[in-house]
């Protein structure tokens, strides 16, 4: 494969990431059907942070981060930079000096499958992480790799210019083609869910609200007294 440097990649309208943000990745997965989903390869290593912003993607050798110093140059305010290899690699190849200059560029945090270091800097400067690891062990710079390529990314193919959504929940992304449908479908399950959280401030139960009782008794699930469960022995 051609190592190459993609320069002009497309931006999502800001407010269109403001609004994922606020949805978060549990809402906008769900509304989009349950894709886009990066999984559990990815951890953040903080707490509270919700962000969304513009994919700069990012293909390292593993053990190399020469092809983040390369990316670096192509972020701009409100990407967000996602980091693979070409084969598992979980060397701490981003930290506290790569965060400071993406800082400077607005870049509002990082999406990685390998390993970050400099954590308790990156907390105090408040630069968002999802990693594959904590790892303290360095990276060479060495061999070539591509930016703002076509990734995988755990269960997901991320192209540069996708949304990435990112929060407590998980990293999840929405293709540029359809960030309007998300949207679409993200306030509507909102709305939705606004009216069930009055139901359910009331007391009523999502047994009922859901009509859950009758596929219980359509899958033999039996509710007996603790006398008769006893007696069953």
């Amino acid at each position: 494969m051609k190592n190459i440097v993609v320069t002009d990649v497309p931006r999502v309208d800001e407010r269109m990431l403001a609004e994922l943000a606020e949805y978060g990745v549990a809402t906008v997965h769900e509304a989009m059907g349950r894709s886009g989903l990066v999984g559990p390869i990815v951890q953040a290593r903080q707490d509270g942070a919700r962000i969304a912003g513009s994919a700069v993607t990012v293909l390292c050798w593993p053990g190399d981060n020469l092809m983040i110093h390369a990316a670096v140059e192509q972020c701009q305010p409100d990407d967000i930079l996602v980091v693979t290899t070409v084969s598992e690699s979980l060397d701490g190849s981003f930290g506290e000096l790569f965060a400071t200059a993406l800082m400077h560029r607005g870049v509002r945090g990082i999406v990685t499958t390998g390993g970050v270091r400099d954590l308790v800097d990156l907390r105090a400067m408040g630069f968002p992480v999802w990693s594959g690891a904590q790892n303290a062990q360095g990276t060479v710079k060495a061999t070539p790799g591509s930016v703002n390529v076509p990734i995988t990314v755990g269960r997901v193919t991320i192209r540069p210019g996708d949304a990435i959504v990112a929060d407590d929940d998980g990293v999840l992304c929405v293709p540029s083609n359809t960030i309007e449908a998300a949207l679409i479908a993200s306030r509507a399950r909102v709305a939705k869910e606004a009216v069930s959280r009055e139901a359910y401030l009331r007391g009523e139960l999502s047994l009922d609200r859901n009509n859950l009782r009758g596929l219980l008794r359509d899958l033999g699930v039996d509710y007996l007294s603790a006398a008769d469960h006893d007696a069953r022995g």
